[in-house]
């Protein structure tokens, strides 16, 4: 039987045929939050399908707690944050990045049930690696998102941009688009694979010449900025952000690897 982490990770019709490019900032958070009585659950899946994987990196990775517990308070923090309290509706965009301002009520969720079965004798301390002290300690220092947490963000954020732009290129039947984009630009930098020389380009995809190749690769470059940023736009309050977060994006990327691997 799926877990709810599992059931909310799985794409949907919905997700498949979700707004390419927002109209509003922050449109996916304020999507996800309740319209009159109930939460719009698919746009509370795509936001889920955005961080849920880097929450439960963070948990493993930096609060050192067992999968197994990851994946439980996760359950329990989407049900009572998002669906009982309805977190998207409440969150304040004025108070900054929204994936830090979820990575911070997450910490405080995590504290908060170490001490609830630390009350009950549930032996809380084998949780994690850390003690309440120290978990403690982490969530009142540096703010700033873990690297477990940032490089899989990253990589969730890359894979929708790619996602998306998949289905353009195949909607708008351009799949020349999408080929010079994957062979010259995506694996070499997610795979570390050789770009695929412009000659053998030419004779996959049918151009005239390499340099119509060229040409078509700078559109495919172009086409994937402007649907990162489309990606980025959804829950970032400015444009400013949307440069800010691109920005952070690209730090990561050059910290820990093109790839984020």
């Amino acid at each position: 039987m799926l877990t709810l982490t599992e059931r909310m990770l799985m794409p949907t019709e919905s997700d498949q045929h979700a707004e390419s490019f927002p109209t509003t900032q922050w449109s996916l958070v304020s999507r996800a939050g309740k319209q009159g009585l109930t939460v719009n659950s698919a746009a509370l899946n795509q936001l889920l399908i955005r961080y849920l994987p880097a929450l439960r990196a963070h948990l493993v990775v930096t609060k050192r707690i067992a999968p197994e517990r990851a994946d439980d308070l996760l359950q329990s923090f989407v049900a009572r944050k998002f669906l009982e309290e309805n977190l998207a509706a409440q969150a304040d965009r004025a108070r900054g990045k929204f994936r830090t301002f979820l990575l911070t009520l997450l910490d405080r969720f995590v504290i908060s049930e170490f001490r609830r079965a630390a009350a009950k004798k549930r032996g809380a301390e084998r949780w994690s690696n850390l003690t309440l002290e120290q978990l403690e300690t982490q969530a009142a220092g540096d703010q700033r998102p873990s690297d477990a947490y940032d490089v899989t963000w990253a990589r969730q954020l890359l894979s929708e941009a790619v996602r998306r732009m998949e289905a353009e290129c195949r909607s708008c039947g351009r799949p020349d688009i999408w080929g010079v984009f994957q062979c010259r630009v995506l694996e070499p930098t997610l795979a570390g694979a050789t770009p695929l020389d412009y000659s053998e380009v030419v004779t996959r995809f049918g151009f005239r010449s390499p340099s119509q190749a060229a040409n078509v690769l700078i559109t495919a470059k172009r086409m994937f900025e402007r649907i990162l940023r489309a990606v980025v736009a959804e829950y970032a309050v400015s444009e400013a952000e949307v440069e800010d977060e691109i920005r952070d994006l690209r730090v990561i990327l050059a910290r820990f690897g093109a790839g984020a691997r």
